[in-house]
C-alpha cells in the first residue's frame, strides 16, 4: 500500500501546489536547485514527493525575497553533501535574512511616506484645499509631509 508520504505527484500537480509553472520546475531541475535528483516514471515523466513540494515552497520564498539562484544552488549542494555543512548553510541563510530585513525596513520607510501623503491628500480633499498641493513642488520627507506640501 502506498502512503501519502510515498505518493508521487506530476509536474502539473506540483505546479498547482506551489504556484510555480512547469517551465520553472524544469528550469529549477536544470539549474541543480533540487536537493535530490528528480525521479522519473517509466514513461520519463517527472515524479515529485511531498518533501520536494516543501522544498520548492522554500525555494519560491527565497527567490521571491531576492535570493540569487547561485545561492539557492549552493544551499542545495550543501544539503546534498550532508553533515558538516550546517555552518555554511546557516551563513547563507543569515546573509539573506539580513538582506530581507533591510528590504523590509526600506519598504516600511517608503510606506510611511506614502501613508503621510495619503493622509495629507485626504485632509486637503475634505477641506477643499487640494489645489494648494504641489504648489511648490513635491516633498519626500522621512515623516509625514508638512502642511500644504504635496
Amino acid at each position: 500500500m502506498t502512503t501519502a508520504q510515498d505518493a508521487t505527484l506530476s509536474i502539473g500537480e506540483v505546479s498547482e501546489l506551489t504556484g510555480l509553472s512547469a517551465h520553472t520546475l524544469r528550469f529549477y531541475e536544470q539549474e541543480g536547485l533540487f536537493v535530490e535528483p528528480v525521479r522519473r516514471n517509466a514513461a520519463g515523466r517527472r515524479m515529485f514527493t511531498q518533501q520536494e513540494v516543501g522544498w520548492l515552497r522554500v525555494c519560491a520564498k527565497l527567490r521571491s525575497s531576492g535570493m540569487a539562484l547561485p545561492d539557492i544552488r549552493r544551499y542545495a549542494e550543501l544539503v546534498r553533501e550532508g553533515p558538516g555543512t550546517e555552518a555554511e548553510r546557516f551563513e547563507i541563510l543569515k546573509r539573506h535574512e539580513a538582506k530581507v530585513a533591510q528590504q523590509v525596513a526600506d519598504l516600511q520607510s517608503a510606506l510611511d511616506v506614502i501613508q503621510g501623503k495619503v493622509a495629507l491628500y485626504a485632509e486637503h480633499l475634505a477641506a477643499g484645499s487640494a489645489d494648494s498641493l504641489w504648489r511648490d513642488g513635491p516633498t519626500c520627507p522621512a515623516t509625514a509631509p508638512a502642511e500644504g506640501q504635496g
